[in-house]
């Protein structure tokens, strides 16, 4: 009851605040969740109902980031820029991560932490600022992509408990049957699938929507039966559905894209952010004073471990663009809270340590964006006239 009254509440927060800052809703979606729950009034109790929501709305979140991913966007020399900053944070989140966690298993923890993007987060900021169509707008998408699916790849290769050789077979095996997938998929179009698609579009059917959810069902299902993260197969799910509703009509497209987001955005994944704010550990926060230190050193290490090497992919024409990009690219939490969760089943990582990166992850999505828009928005009112005349000199 308090989940969807919360959910219901934050975008009329957002709309008050928004006044005076375009605030993202997830920020009143988690403040909300921790005044609500066991850590201040404890109306919210934690049970297997709203856990179970809870990872389907983070399995949406990577679903609905994967359906925004262009192909031929990924297939710019931006990517490959793109994939080397991501490489290069992997190798600083690591070397950091020893010497913070004190030991290679922390290590490995921490280090992968540091070095992710929540695409699922920043996309819904972008569209609404209409980014997502401008070349800074697209190279943020496609390192977030890049931040969001290597650290997923990185969980299944070295946190799954099997060997990295054995995980990295399983992981070619299943990113095989993926890419076969979205292969016959790009071979459209299917008259007789988008005809159905067309009949039932405006219909209690909707075959498109469950057409698009029977994949993620299937993908994440599949990537949990071969002990591969499972958000790795909604991220691929989300990717394979935008691959097979390409061919069908803009407005149709236009249509089902708009259902998918309302059934994530208006009901799923608001769940995920409220039970972050729910179960997050603030008695370990704040009960050792070293603990809580490491929160803001975690924060800015989120800035020079992602957000500086992103820099490597970014399309920016100003300062300004540079600080909004290291911002934006910074923003983690989903992630965070899966990799920290592992960590702590493991006995690797102290529930303190978990606590202060979930708590950065957390400050990272109230602030970063934020921040970033409005730098992004100075650079833009500050090179307008250059990208009338040239707006070509960013692609690439």
């Amino acid at each position: 009851m308090l989940f969807a009254a919360i959910a219901a509440v934050s975008p009329i927060l957002g709309s008050i605040f928004g006044r005076a800052a375009q605030v993202p809703l997830v920020v009143f979606e988690i403040l909300l969740g921790i005044l609500f729950g066991p850590a201040v009034l404890g109306w919210i109790t934690v049970n297997e109902f709203t856990t179970f929501l809870a990872a389907v709305g983070l399995a949406t979140l990577f679903f609905l980031a994967g359906n925004e991913i262009d192909f031929s966007a990924l297939r710019s020399r931006a990517t490959g820029a793109a994939v080397l900053g991501w490489v290069i944070s992997l190798v600083a989140g690591l070397g950091l991560g020893l010497l913070i966690g004190g030991s290679l298993a922390a290590a490995v923890f921490i280090g992968i932490a540091l070095t992710t993007t929540s695409l699922g987060a920043i996309l819904p900021l972008l569209r609404d600022a209409g980014e997502t169509r401008t070349p800074f707008g697209r190279s943020i998408v496609t390192i977030g992509a890049v931040g969001e699916f290597a650290p997923l790849v990185a969980i299944s290769l070295f946190l799954s408990g099997r060997s990295p050789l054995t995980a990295g077979v399983i992981l070619i095996g299943f990113v095989i049957v993926t890419a076969v997938a979205i292969v016959v998929a790009a071979r459209g179009p299917y008259p007789q699938l988008h005809g159905l698609i067309s009949a039932t579009l405006h219909t209690s059917g909707q075959f498109a929507v469950r057409l698009a959810l029977g994949i993620l069902a299937a993908l994440t299902c599949l990537s949990i039966a071969l002990g591969i993260d499972m958000l790795i197969g909604a991220f691929a799910a989300g990717v394979l559905a935008r691959v097979l509703l390409s061919a069908a009509p803009q407005e149709e497209r236009e249509g089902v894209e708009s259902k998918l987001e309302a059934v994530g955005f208006g009901f799923l994944v608001p769940i995920f952010f409220i039970n972050t704010g729910v179960t997050f550990p603030l008695d370990e926060l704040f009960g050792d004073v070293r603990v809580l230190l490491l929160l803001p050193l975690f924060l800015v290490l989120m800035l020079l471990v992602r957000g500086v090497p992103a820099l490597l992919g970014a399309a920016t024409r100003s300062h300004w663009d540079r600080g909004a990009a290291v911002l934006l690219t910074a923003t983690g939490l989903p992630i965070i809270v899966a990799v920290t969760n592992l960590g702590v089943e493991a006995k690797d990582l102290s529930a303190g340590m978990a606590a202060a990166l979930v708590g950065a992850g957390m400050l990272s999505v109230l602030l970063f964006p934020l921040v970033g828009l409005a730098l992004r928005g100075r650079g833009v009112r500050g090179t307008a006239p250059a990208l009338v005349q040239d707006p070509a000199a960013t692609e690439g």
